[in-house]
C-alpha cells in the first residue's frame, strides 16, 4: 500500500463577499479534489490544539500524527534540524525573518520574498557584526533564516512571547517586540541588525528597483531541541516529505524520513507544481509513505491577495494531486489525504484555529458520494476528529 498526504498550506479560508460569500476553494476550478470527495470520503479535523497557537508547525505535526501537546516545544529547533544545525542541551533556536520595516511599522514579513542568494549574503553579515560565543545566525530560503542562542545564553529566552511578523503585517512593530524577562536582549539584536542592513548595497539596490528592502530581523519562534519517535516505528511505514520550506523539511528529518529537495520549489506563487508531485511519484517507487507540502496558498492568505490564493489552488488541484491520480490509474493499492494544515483567511491574513477540512480517497475507503471538498461541504460529514493527531493512524489503518 502507497500512502500521500497532500497538504496545501492555509488553504480553508472564510466565505468572501466578492465571492458571492463562497470561500477561494468554493471559488476555484478543482475537479481533482472534488473527484476525491465524491469517490471517497470528507471530514473535519481539529489540527490545533486548545490554547495552542494556529502555526504551521503546530499543525504539521498533529497531521503527521503526534499530538503538539506533547512533543511541540518551537519552530526554530525544526528549521535548525533541516538547516543541520545541532541543537545541544540548553540551546535554544529562533526563527530569524528579514523583514521590511518603515516609520516604525512592519510592512513586508518576507521582505518582498528575497531571493535565497541576496539574502544569503545579509545574514552571513549579520553574523559577522552580532554574532559571538552566545548568538549564531544561520541563512535558510529568502526571508526565512535562524539564530541559534548557543547553551549557556539567559533560559528565560525560552520563556518569552515573541509574535511572528506576519501576524503584525502593517502594524506598529515597538508595540509587537518580545515581552518578558530580559527581552532586552532580542529587541537589542534587532535594533543593531537595523543600523547593519539599511546601508547594505544590496538593500540600496532594492530600493532602486522598487522592490522592499530587508532591513531588519525578527527573532520569534524559538524552542528547544524534540524528542520525537521516528515515523515508521509509529506507523510502521517509510516515508518521505517534499516541502520548499525549512520548517517542514526539518520536521521529517527529526522524524527519520527521506526529505526530498526538489529543483524550482520556491515556497511561493511561482514553485514547481509538477516537480513536486513528479519527485513524489518517484520517492514512492522505494517509500511506502509520501507527504507533500505546499505553501503558495498560505503565502497569497498572508499577503490578502485573492487571486493568487485562487491560482495555487487550483494548481495543487491540477498539477499536484492531477498528476498523482493519473499515475495511479491503474493501480489501486493507494490511499490518497487531501488537506489544509489551518486556515489562512484573505480577510485576517494570518492563520485562525478553525476546525479543518479533508478528503480520503483510495482502498480500503468506501464512497461516501460527497459533492465536493470544501469548507461548507464538510460541515455535512458527521467524519470528525477532535484530535487532530489521531487522523493519521486513521488514515494508515482504518478500513471500511
Amino acid at each position: 500500500m502507497k500512502y500521500i498526504v497532500i497538504v496545501p498550506d492555509g488553504m480553508a479560508d472564510h466565505p468572501i463577499e466578492e465571492l458571492d460569500n463562497r470561500t477561494p476553494l468554493e471559488a476555484a476550478r478543482t475537479p481533482n479534489f472534488d473527484f476525491i470527495a465524491n469517490e471517497g470520503v470528507i471530514g473535519r479535523v481539529k489540527t490545533i490544539p486548545e490554547r495552542m497557537k494556529p502555526a504551521s508547525d503546530v499543525a504539521n505535526i498533529s497531521i503527521l500524527g503526534y499530538d503538539p501537546a506533547k512533543y511541540y516545544t518551537g519552530r526554530g529547533p525544526l528549521e535548525a534540524a533541516n538547516l543541520g544545525v545541532e541543537l545541544k542541551k540548553g540551546d535554544v533556536a529562533f526563527r530569524c525573518n528579514l523583514v521590511t520595516v518603515t516609520n516604525d511599522t512592519m510592512i513586508d514579513y518576507s521582505a518582498g520574498h528575497i531571493s535565497s542568494k541576496e539574502a544569503s549574503i545579509l545574514i552571513n553579515t549579520i553574523d559577522k557584526q552580532l554574532g559571538s560565543d552566545k548568538f549564531k545566525f544561520y541563512p535558510g530560503i529568502s526571508y526565512r533564516h535562524l539564530m541559534l542562542a548557543r547553551h549557556g545564553t539567559d533560559e528565560e529566552l525560552q520563556k518569552l512571547d515573541c509574535k511572528p511578523p506576519h501576524d503584525i503585517s502593517g502594524k506598529n512593530v515597538t508595540k509587537n517586540f518580545p515581552r518578558g524577562k530580559n527581552a532586552d536582549i532580542l529587541i537589542n539584536l534587532m535594533y543593531q541588525s537595523r543600523k547593519i542592513l539599511q546601508s547594505q548595497e544590496i538593500n540600496n539596490v532594492r530600493v532602486d528597483l522598487k522592490e522592499n528592502p530587508a532591513n531588519m530581523i525578527w527573532l520569534w519562534g524559538q524552542g528547544e531541541k524534540p524528542d520525537m519517535p521516528e515515523f515508521k516505528a509509529k506507523f510502521g511505514v517509510q516515508g518521505s516529505v517534499i516541502s520548499a520550506v525549512d520548517l517542514i523539511k526539518g520536521l521529517g528529518k527529526i522524524l527519520g524520513m527521506n526529505v526530498i529537495n526538489v529543483p524550482g520549489a520556491t515556497g511561493y506563487y511561482d514553485t514547481d507544481y509538477t516537480g513536486k508531485a513528479k519527485a513524489a511519484l518517484e520517492s514512492l517507487k522505494k517509500d511506502d509513505f509520501c507527504f507533500i507540502h505546499i505553501e503558495a496558498p498560505d503565502e497569497a492568505g498572508h499577503n490578502g491577495d485573492l487571486r493568487e490564493k485562487i491560482t495555487a489552488i487550483e494548481r495543487c488541484d491540477q498539477l499536484v494531486l492531477g498528476t498523482i491520480l493519473e499515475a495511479f490509474k491503474n493501480n489501486k493499492d493507494f490511499r490518497i489525504l487531501v488537506m489544509p494544515d489551518h486556515a489562512t483567511p484573505i480577510s485576517l491574513k494570518t492563520h485562525s484555529s478553525d476546525i479543518v477540512f479533508f478528503g480520503m480517497y483510495g482502498k480500503g475507503i468506501a464512497k461516501k458520494n460527497f459533492s465536493a471538498l470544501n469548507e461548507k461541504e464538510a460541515q455535512k460529514s458527521d467524519l470528525f476528529f477532535e484530535k487532530g493527531h489521531e487522523l493519521m493512524e486513521y488514515f494508515i489503518k482504518h478500513s471500511d
